[in-house]
């Protein structure tokens, strides 16, 4: 328990200490894209792409238990399982889209 709230501590810093980066706004014309926006983005799809791959590996494992203990509930599994895959690279692309294409 303890460890799970460290980690909810550190990635709320963290997230805190990005927004006010990526929020700084200089005033200048609104030109294309520099390198700090493109690093902001990258770094956007970086959390996104591990949140997603950590998800996808504990759906994984977890569906492997489930079969494990009641090999009659595998197929039903399955398909529960592939749609929450689904649900969760959803997510990290529209983390990539947003990265990229939005303000």
């Amino acid at each position: 328990m303890r460890r799970n709230l460290m980690k909810l501590v550190s990635l709320a810093f963290l997230m805190l200490t990005f927004v006010s980066t990526a929020m700084a706004q200089t005033g200048e014309s609104t030109g294309p894209k520099g390198i700090g926006d493109l690093k902001i983005g990258a770094l956007a799809v970086a959390v996104a792409a591990l949140g997603g791959a950590l998800g996808d590996g504990r759906a994984i494992a977890a569906a492997c238990e489930g079969t494990a203990r009641n090999p009659g509930a595998g197929g039903r599994i399955f398909t529960m399982m592939i749609l929450g895959l689904a649900l969760i690279e959803t997510l990290v692309l529209l983390a990539f889209v947003t990265a990229f294409l939005g303000k």
